[in-house]
């Protein structure tokens, strides 16, 4: 059974006389899968990110459904309906991880800190051990004690997402999480991204201008077929694409 499961899903922006509308016809993702969501800028990949956040609310959606486990279940277009924001924050808080395209990690925390917050947030045990091996897996143990402005881009990428993971959601959402680091460390953070979802038994989401980059790990790819019908008037359709 497919972990999300989303269908006919419009959502519609408006700024200074400019009208942008995004459709989503139908994106599926199974458990442990990583799908790449790849589009140049504008076409509307944060918007989509914000909707699977539970950030954004659409404008209509047919279904949106999520399945963690045969008793967990969420039917998120009828909390949608009901303007549950308990539970929507809830499914955020629990279930949801998420890397910034800029790491979004606190300054005025340390990187061991900066880890422990989801767990903490979740008052989940103590899980120091489980961020010190982690850390030791990505190659940042060495950084656990400094501050985020000390580390180089690649690290602070590399600590946001380990503290996605931290508190072992079902499904991580990626913004661009490697635009600030070169191609050669982009290579490596996605594989070690992917390798580590793997062990952890995690779906990802990631949304990238940049096909050459995750094409070789991901199981699923979506793109964005735009059509400008007017001047200040933008339609954005994300499907499935087939390599």
């Amino acid at each position: 059974m497919p972990l999300l499961t989303l269908k006919q899903v419009v959502k519609t922006k408006e700024h200074a006389g400019s009208r942008f509308q995004l459709l989503i016809p139908d994106l599926v993702v199974e458990p442990g899968e990583f799908v790449a969501v790849v589009g140049e800028s504008g076409c509307g990949k944060s918007t989509l990110l914000d909707l699977l956040a539970l950030i954004s609310r659409p404008d209509s959606v047919a279904c949106y459904h999520l399945v963690f486990s045969a008793s967990e279940q969420r039917d998120v277009a009828k909390l949608w309906m009901e303007n549950d924001e308990v539970s929507l924050a809830d499914i955020r808080r629990q279930y949801l991880g998420y890397v910034l395209q800029t790491g979004g990690l606190l300054p005025y925390l340390n990187v061991r800190k900066n880890l422990l917050l989801p767990m903490n947030l979740n008052r989940l045990p103590d899980g120091l051990q489980r961020v010190v091996d982690m850390a030791q897996r990505m190659g940042v143990s060495n950084c656990l004690h400094r501050l985020p402005e000390s580390l180089s881009g690649g690290q602070r990428q590399r600590v946001a997402i380990l503290r996605a993971l931290s508190h072992s959601p079902r499904l991580v959402l990626a913004d661009e999480p490697t635009a600030a680091v070169d191609k050669r460390r982009a290579k490596l953070i996605v594989e070690d991204f992917r390798s580590l979802a793997r062990d952890e038994g995690l779906s990802i989401i990631m949304v990238t201008h940049d096909l050459d980059l995750v094409q070789p790990v991901a199981d699923t790819t979506y793109g964005f077929h735009v059509t400008q019908y007017a001047e200040n008037e933008i339609h954005s359709v994300c499907s499935r694409e087939i390599p």
